[in-house]
């Protein structure tokens, strides 16, 4: 008997990828005889490769051509379009299969950013990409998001520091918009209150930062940015105490693993339905709410566009640090 071919398409980013992973999950174990092929670009193939609930992972080629003679060779009986773009209607129309796409109520969106009107549904944006599969009878089975670390990229904490063994606070430096994301000198204010170990989580574009929030705050912090891959940083995620984080990639993975999050929100809001999703019960959003300029922007900028950036520098170090102890 023939496999039922699935392509699952989400090209970006790394908490779009995570966010899909029910999608992929609830597919596979709930329609018989199915074979799940996810497309994605190639930076975030290493996010699925360990994902048991993924046959095959496809990534963007070159040309456009390349990628569908590559399709095309799979024959898919359906395509689970979760990006729902120009570029993704293009391998729809050549692979001419049949297809489900995913609503970015972009509309809506730009409705709430332009003119701060909220007809969004309340509606988690994971119960939305679950959505497309109600014609294949499968509901969500509440289990929350999925992260598989291959064995290779754990990562032993003795290899940083043995005080890290007894627990730590896992604070994510970076977010992809600067106006998501802590400023240096409130990271600053925040460590030096914690009496912790803090493990400094982020890319290499974070590596310089981290090590000034580390030269200023001084023992007991370890700046790990630019040193680990995105599945190394996991691992240090998923064995933290609590995370504190904006709102990003990392801040998925965290909830993938059930962890305690402090989730820190700028220029985005949870409205937009991309807020931790299932995560420890104790996990809290910390937000300025009814700031007039808020959300000036369904993803962000490099700086506030108000030039005071009230979203982050209003936020309370105090009850953040309080926070932190209450739930470590």
């Amino acid at each position: 008997m023939n496999k039922i071919k699935f392509l699952i398409i989400r090209f970006s980013s790394i908490g779009d990828i995570v966010l899909t992973t029910p999608v992929v999950r609830n597919l596979k174990q709930q329609v018989e005889n199915v074979e799940v092929h996810y497309l994605t670009k190639p930076q975030f193939k290493s996010i699925l490769e360990g994902n048991p609930n993924v046959d095959k992972v496809h990534i963007l080629k070159k040309s456009l051509k390349e990628t569908v003679n590559e399709l095309k060779y799979e024959h898919f009986d359906y395509i689970i379009d979760l990006h729902s773009n120009i570029r993704t209607a293009r391998f729809k129309n050549r692979l001419k299969t049949i297809s489900f796409s995913f609503d970015k109520l972009n509309k809506e969106k730009w409705m709430l950013v332009n003119f701060k009107k909220n007809r969004l549904p309340n509606i988690h944006i994971v119960d939305r990409y679950i959505d497309t599969l109600k014609v294949f009878d499968v509901k969500n089975d509440q289990k929350g998001l999925d992260y598989f670390i291959p064995e290779k990229d754990k990562v032993d904490l003795k290899s940083i520091s043995e005080d890290l063994l007894t627990g730590y606070v896992g604070l994510v430096v970076g977010a992809y918009h600067n106006t998501k994301k802590l400023t240096k000198e409130k990271i600053i204010t925040i460590c030096k209150q914690l009496n912790k170990p803090i493990v400094l989580l982020g890319g290499p574009d974070n590596k310089e930062e981290g090590e000034e929030i580390k030269n200023a705050v001084g023992n007991n912090i370890y700046n790990t940015c630019g040193a680990f891959n995105i599945n190394q940083s996991a691992s240090l995620v998923q064995q933290s105490s609590v995370i504190l984080t904006p709102d990003t990639g990392l801040m998925h993975i965290a909830s993938a693993f059930k962890k305690k999050i402090i989730s820190v929100w700028g220029n985005t809001v949870p409205e937009f339905g991309m807020y931790p999703y299932m995560p420890h019960p104790d996990s809290e959003i910390n937000e300025i709410k009814d700031l007039k300029c808020r959300p000036c922007s369904k993803i962000g900028f490099s700086q506030c566009p108000k030039k005071h950036f009230k979203c982050i520098n209003d936020l309370d170090e105090n009850y953040i640090v309080n926070k932190i102890n209450q739930l470590y």
